[in-house]
């Protein structure tokens, strides 16, 4: 089939694309919508204005759609984007969230479009392992729950992070993909990507307990021959200029 992917340039939304493309998929575009209200109901909403370059860096056509952020404004910006595009189906990077999931289904369904979600219901240590094995690079941008400090903004997913997330998981009860909103990522490289990206400007925020790492920019940090080695240190090869 022919598939726009819902992309909000976190790990789960690149894994599921890759996953449905290594199923015979095609998945030429992808949908972002852009809520208005950081608390948006449905969206990932952190760092939405380098998603274009991550869209070029893979070579593929972004659609975006504004929401208020609202339930209903996040339903009304998902079907906007959707309506008049050229597939079959979407692909969505759902793993353990009946609302997200009812969401979706409810406005492909009335669009006449098939949900793949090739993560769902997926084991979250089997997802993970599988995504860092697949050569898919993310960082961590954003901290929200117990357990995590300011060293977390930035962090490569690798193994070593899985094997600390298992051990907050333990003492704080996380989810190690952070379905439960503890956590959000930022992909710069996969198996799709032409060339992998940096980050070339950021501040960290971080209050009290939580906080993010706004991305300003994003640049190609190698040419498209070339992929980031597992090797590499998780912060300098991947953020090149980080300001507090």
């Amino acid at each position: 089939m022919k598939l726009a992917s819902l992309y909000s340039g976190g790990k789960d939304s690149t894994f599921s694309m890759y996953l449905a493309e290594q199923m015979g998929h095609e998945v030429p575009i992808m949908v972002n919508i852009m809520p208005e209200d950081a608390a948006s109901w449905i969206f990932h909403t952190p760092n939405l204005g380098v998603v274009p370059a991550m869209a070029e860096a893979m070579g593929k056509t972004l659609v975006t759609a504004p929401s208020t952020g609202t339930e209903e404004g996040d339903m009304e910006g998902l079907r906007r984007a959707l309506e008049g595009l050229d597939v079959d189906g979407v692909v969505t990077g759902a793993v353990w969230s009946d609302y997200q999931w009812d969401r979706m289904n409810l406005v492909c369904g009335d669009l006449g479009l098939k949900v793949v979600s090739p993560m769902w219901r997926k084991d979250q240590d089997m997802l993970m392992e599988s995504m860092i094995d697949s050569g898919i690079v993310a960082v961590v941008v954003g901290c929200f729950a117990e357990g995590f400090d300011e060293s977390w903004l930035g962090r490569r997913l690798d193994l070593e992070a899985l094997d600390e997330l298992r051990a907050l998981r333990k003492r704080y009860g996380i989810s190690v993909m952070g379905e439960g909103g503890e956590y959000e990522s930022m992909t710069l490289d996969s198996p799709m990507h032409r060339y992998p990206l940096r980050i070339a400007s950021s501040k960290k925020v971080w209050r009290r307990n939580e906080g993010l790492l706004k991305v300003g920019a994003l640049e190609p940090c190698a040419g498209p021959s070339e992929r980031i080695p597992s090797s590499w240190p998780h912060w300098s090869p991947l953020i090149s200029r980080t300001s507090t």
